[in-house]
């Protein structure tokens, strides 16, 4: 029905520009008509939407409420590898995915949060912390010192981040255009490669890498050449790459291994 109008109302503006009569009343009710037949994409249903008592981040403490401060290692195991932990969404419809491993200071806290706070909506959005506080230890010596002298003193704190893992969390009654450009500016000025995603984008890059690993037809992946100890290879990669598979380079994602 609807090709059948478009044919028609075309012959009239073919009829009216042979006339020379393209300025005149028929064409003004043409424009009209075709406006009329204009459709519009249905806005999404947001009556199962709650949103709760305090809807902007908290506050976060700079040191952890610790009785006795206890020095660490660097443990570097931290940042390396996939996040076994918040890599999937609760409440939310949007969030700040990291895609590669790093440290989280304080002042990354404090730039998230009152960017966050202070360019949404609090009427019809809301926004939670996926990660936690600063809690691992970080040493530091004083300038000029001279080496030795055991371990320095506790200078900050930090919080380890992998890839895969979500760091702020945002929903409501919004759409992703509203708030993608917040997420945005804050995802650069992170110390690790992030992106915004949604809870369709990530099931699509997890659904990509599962198609990746289930349809490909070369035969020699990384865990074929391990399993099979080609060229002696054993001896030279840690237990890391063995559970990983060659997946990851250090704190590094590589997407296109498979």
């Amino acid at each position: 029905m609807v090709s059948v109008l478009k044919a028609a109302v075309g012959g009239l503006m073919d009829v009216c520009r042979a006339n020379n009569h393209l300025r005149g009343f028929l064409h003004n009710h043409l424009k009209l008509f075709a406006a009329g037949m204009k459709t519009y994409e249905i806005p999404p249903d947001y009556s199962n939407v709650v949103l709760p008592a305090k809807p902007k981040l908290k506050f976060l403490n700079k040191v952890p409420n610790l009785k006795k401060a206890k020095k660490e290692m660097k443990k570097l195991r931290d940042i390396q590898g996939p996040a076994k932990a918040a890599n999937a969404f609760t409440v939310g419809q949007y969030a700040i995915v990291a895609m590669g491993g790093g440290y989280l200071h304080w002042g990354h806290f404090e730039m998230m949060r009152l960017t966050i706070n202070r360019k949404m909506d609090a009427r019809t959005t809301f926004a939670r912390w996926r990660v936690n506080a600063p809690y691992k230890p970080v040493t530091r010596k004083g300038l000029g010192q001279r080496m030795g002298g055991g371990k320095g003193a506790i200078d900050h704190y930090v919080t380890p981040v992998r890839y895969g893992r979500l760091i702020v969390e945002l929903g409501g009654k919004v759409e992703l255009g509203e708030v993608e450009s917040v997420l945005t500016e804050v995802a650069k000025k992170l110390p690790f490669p992030a992106k915004v995603m949604s809870r369709e984008d990530l099931e699509a890059l997890k659904k990509v890498h599962a198609d990746m690993e289930q349809n490909n037809q070369n035969p020699w992946t990384f865990k074929q050449i391990v399993q099979g100890n080609m060229l002696g290879i054993r001896k030279v990669l840690s237990p890391f790459d063995l559970h990983n598979h060659g997946r990851f380079t250090g704190k590094f994602h590589l997407p296109g291994r498979v």
